[in-house]
């Protein structure tokens, strides 16, 4: 697949932001399905850090092994998240707009193992920039309103 990227403009401080991007807890906040994080090695929430992530995708359980890459806050955080179909790389850039604005640009490549899943990046590329962008706008709904995925349910 190729690569793309997807962005969303959040009225608070790159600072406040970043505060609440970095938190582990936060995460069951706002991305959707997540139903475990548990470090495995490394520093965590630095460069080389491994974690699992084990997300419900209706009945579905997809579990993830991230790897920090890149951690170079406040302007980038970057990882790579593999599992049994392949892997994806996101490289996620931070700009201030101003004192109390900031977007978020998430470029994710994909890399699929599986014939199917590589039918799916073929036919259905939005699907998969559609779920990045869900992450981004749940993020946004959650800095700026406290809205939490999990009250949904």
């Amino acid at each position: 697949m190729k690569p793309y990227t997807v962005s969303v403009e959040i009225d608070l401080p790159r600072e406040r932001v970043l505060e609440l991007f970095d938190s582990v807890e936060n995460l069951y906040k706002w991305q959707d399905g997540l139903q475990s994080f548990e470090h495995v090695s490394g520093e965590p929430g630095q460069e080389g850090a491994v974690s699992k992530l084990v997300f419900l995708n209706g009945k579905h359980r997809i579990e993830l092994t991230e790897t920090i890459t890149k951690r170079a806050l406040p302007d980038e955080f970057n990882g790579t998240y593999a599992w049994d179909g392949g892997s994806n790389t996101l490289v996620n850039r931070f700009i201030e707009l101003g004192p109390n604005r900031t977007r978020w640009e998430s470029t994710c490549e994909y890399e699929l193992k599986h014939f199917m899943l590589k039918a799916m990046g073929f036919l259905f590329p939005g699907m998969f920039k559609k779920q990045n962008q869900k992450f981004l706008d749940n993020f946004k709904a959650f800095c700026e309103e406290g809205t939490d995925v999990r009250d949904a349910d």
